[in-house]
């Protein structure tokens, strides 16, 4: 009945891996292009931030840069 047009997700999750209990995912921002890492632990908690490279500037995924 109130149908909206599906718009494009804002952050794209790729799932990265699992080591025993915890495990990692890559964010990407499909607007900017920034990545960010995501650490998951079960019944402890999580954190995330930002991935840089060695300059300390966000780390962009050239499949989302616009130009």
């Amino acid at each position: 009945m109130f149908k909206k047009d599906k718009k494009e997700e804002r952050f794209h999750v790729e799932s990265g891996s699992t080591n025993g209990a915890h495990m990692v995912d890559i964010i990407t921002d499909t607007t900017t292009g920034v990545q960010y890492v995501l650490g998951i632990y079960p019944n402890i908690g999580s954190g995330m931030t930002v991935l840089v490279d060695k300059d300390g500037k966000p780390l962009l995924n050239p499949d989302y840069v616009q130009a």
